[in-house]
C-alpha cells in the first residue's frame, strides 16, 4: 500500500511547514487526479493512520478530485476523454492527445489555527 508512504510524506511536509509558521494544522488540502496512481479512499485511510501521534493528529484531509483533461492537436481543443483507460479525443477519435490534468497529487493549502 504505497498510499501509506505518500500519507506519511504529506504529514512530514505539512508538520514541518506548520512548525516553521508557528501554528496548529486544522486541515490539509490536496489535489488528486485519477491518473496519479493513488486510490483516494486508501490515501484518506492511510492519512488517518500517519497523522497519529504527530502535530497533525486532529487535522482533517480535504481532497479535491481533479478530472482528466486532454488536449487534442487535431481539434485544437481541450476535452474530457470518454474513459481514463483510453485517452483518445471523444470528438475526432485522435490518439495523438496530451494529458493536461489528472496526474496531480499536490498539497495545495493548509489551514492553521493560532
Amino acid at each position: 500500500m504505497h498510499e501509506l508512504s505518500i500519507a506519511a510524506g504529506i504529514v512530514d511536509i505539512v508538520a514541518a511547514e506548520a512548525e516553521r509558521r508557528g501554528g496548529n494544522v486544522a486541515a490539509v488540502h490536496l489535489k488528486l487526479g485519477p491518473l496519479s496512481g493513488v486510490v483516494r479512499e486508501a490515501l484518506h485511510f492511510a492519512y488517518l493512520a500517519a497523522r497519529e501521534g504527530t502535530a497533525l493528529e486532529s487535522a482533517c484531509l480535504v481532497i479535491e478530485d481533479v478530472p482528466v483533461v486532454i488536449y487534442c492537436p487535431s481539434c485544437a481543443a481541450e476535452r474530457l476523454p470518454a474513459s481514463i483507460s483510453r485517452l483518445t479525443c471523444p470528438a475526432c477519435g485522435s490518439e495523438e492527445t496530451r494529458v493536461l490534468t489528472g496526474r496531480e497529487i499536490e498539497i495545495t493549502a493548509m489551514e492553521l489555527e493560532p
